[in-house]
């Protein structure tokens, strides 16, 4: 979002985090570019296009049931925002970072997601006993 507003910014970043607390994959979808990049850092290779994004994120759902997530803190940039916060299923609970780059039409680019592994691994785990 090259010279973008910070309030410009920031409605960009409040429409995307109402759409996840919705856990509507479609509506996240809508606010991605067509060209849109999603990785989540967990050794797997990065989605491209909007409906690839939106698979992506319907599969998230359907593994995450009741997904929702804690926000600890979000940073802004010129065109970026960076969210810390926890991702919530079902008694699991892991950290997370997302980077998200926003073009100037005010549409996500890029979706990078970071996991804290162990956790994430330990969430899972004690939730399979």
């Amino acid at each position: 979002m090259t010279s973008a507003t910070s309030s410009e910014l920031r409605s960009v970043a409040e429409r995307y985090f109402a759409a996840w607390a919705a856990c509507d994959a479609a509506a996240i979808a809508r606010l991605h570019s067509a060209d849109t990049m999603f990785w989540t850092h967990l050794g797997a290779e990065p989605v491209v296009g909007r409906d690839a994004v939106r698979e992506a994120f319907e599969g998230i759902f359907a593994r995450f049931p009741g997904f929702s997530f804690e926000t600890y803190r979000v940073r802004y940039g010129s065109n970026h925002w960076v969210l810390d916060w926890a991702l919530l299923s079902g008694g699991a609970r892991f950290d997370c970072l997302d980077v998200v780059e926003v073009g100037s039409d005010g549409l996500v680019t890029r979706k990078d997601t970071f996991i804290d592994a162990v956790q994430m691994q330990a969430a899972l785990s004690a939730g399979e006993h």
